[in-house]
């Protein structure tokens, strides 16, 4: 990033953090997302809202230099893992090493202290004032909780995310096209299933139906299943009558979409490809033993058994990561407002449960996002 650049960035998020940010007693904040390289600017405006006390990258979507100017800045990273709050005690125990005493901001980017939530509310010796979650996958587990302990603010389903969401679905394309073109496929002429018919999975259908290649859609949801009929595309009535005839096979829900037995129903030579990391959408353990597994490329993997063979992309992970997973100046509408719910939160007055940001804070977002990136 060239320094003029990361001056207007530093800019904009310090007139967001003028805006919605306490003057003094910041809360804690534990700093859960990708380290992708625009993300520094990110993690510096998260630090004008809060006590940033730790960043904790999502492994599989760490960039190295991105990590190194943030290390370098004086900030902890920590390493991150399901397992970390998965066990109450142990998360307990490391909200304290970080945190002992302090009103504190959670910044979750796909669910991970959901599994610990309550326990976390109950016996921390300071307060958790709430939850920031980023991504519809966390949405839902946060709300398939039976009884929130705390506020949790979401911006999944901003309209604010609408434009990262239609570029993410870009990139996907993107980067799926390219590992293909490696091996000398194209995606010209194929069937696609895509599972999932959200923000996501409806952008990637539109864009794949403009490169010639014949798409139908698989979702739970019968109402998606409408939505996606009336914009012209096939729908499955269920998800092995479409695994059966597509050549590629793009996952998009977000939750889990393929299990062990369903990888059998694969068409041969089929590729797969994911929108997010293998643990929340392939249940790959449950593949048969008798699979073997080879390298054919980069980030491709044959999976090979008697009669049997499909290709896996980026081994499962979000295959638009490898290419920078870039949605230019888009992404940061949606920071802008993580930032802004951290405010929302520090301030207090908030029940237990979901919540948003209202409409006349978003639209000052946009209004502050427009003086700087619209020119």
């Amino acid at each position: 990033m060239e320094a003029s650049e990361r001056a207007q960035l530093d800019a904009y998020f310090g007139r967001i953090a003028c805006r919605f940010a306490l003057a003094t007693d910041h809360p804690v904040a534990l700093l859960i997302t990708h380290l992708l390289p625009e993300r520094p600017a990110f993690v510096r405006g998260v630090a004008a809202v809060t006590d940033l006390r730790a960043v904790l990258p999502k492994p599989k979507s760490v960039h190295v230099e991105a990590l190194r100017e943030i290390e370098g800045s004086g900030y902890v990273c920590d390493k991150l893992s399901r397992e970390l709050f998965a066990d109450p005690d142990r998360a307990v125990g490391y909200v304290e090493a970080r945190a002992a005493g302090r009103a504190v901001v959670l910044l979750d980017v796909g669910g991970y202290f959901s599994p610990s939530l309550e326990t976390l509310c109950d016996r921390f010796s300071g307060r958790i004032l709430g939850v920031v979650e980023d991504t519809e996958n966390g949405h839902r587990r946060y709300a398939a909780l039976d009884k929130l302990p705390c506020p949790v603010m979401s911006v999944a389903r901003s309209p604010l995310k609408d434009p990262e969401d239609f570029l993410v679905g870009q990139s996907v394309v993107f980067s799926t096209e390219a590992l293909m073109r490696s091996r000398g496929d194209i995606l010209h002429g194929r069937t696609a299933l895509v599972i999932g018919f959200g923000k996501l999975g409806s952008s990637i259908s539109r864009l794949l139906h403009a490169k010639g290649v014949r798409v139908t859609v698989y979702d739970t949801d019968p109402v998606r299943r409408t939505q996606a009929l009336s914009q012209g595309f096939a729908v499955a009535r269920a998800l092995a009558e479409g695994l059966e005839g597509a050549g590629l096979v793009l996952c998009a829900t977000g939750a889990l979409s393929l299990r062990g037995e369903d990888f059998g129903r694969l068409r041969n030579g089929a590729y797969v490809a994911t929108v997010t990391s293998s643990e929340d959408e392939l249940e790959l353990e449950g593949l048969p033993d008798v699979y073997e597994r080879a390298h054919v490329g980069p980030h491709i993997t044959r999976y090979l058994t008697t009669g049997h063979y499909f290709y896996l992309l980026n081994g499962g992970n979000a295959v638009n990561f490898l290419h920078g997973a870039s949605v230019g100046p888009f992404i940061f509408l949606v920071q802008a407002e993580i930032l802004a719910a951290s405010g929302v939160l520090a301030r207090g007055g908030l029940g237990p449960g979901m919540h948003e940001m209202g409409p006349v804070d978003r639209a000052a977002i946009a209004e502050t996002w427009l003086d700087y990136f619209n020119r």
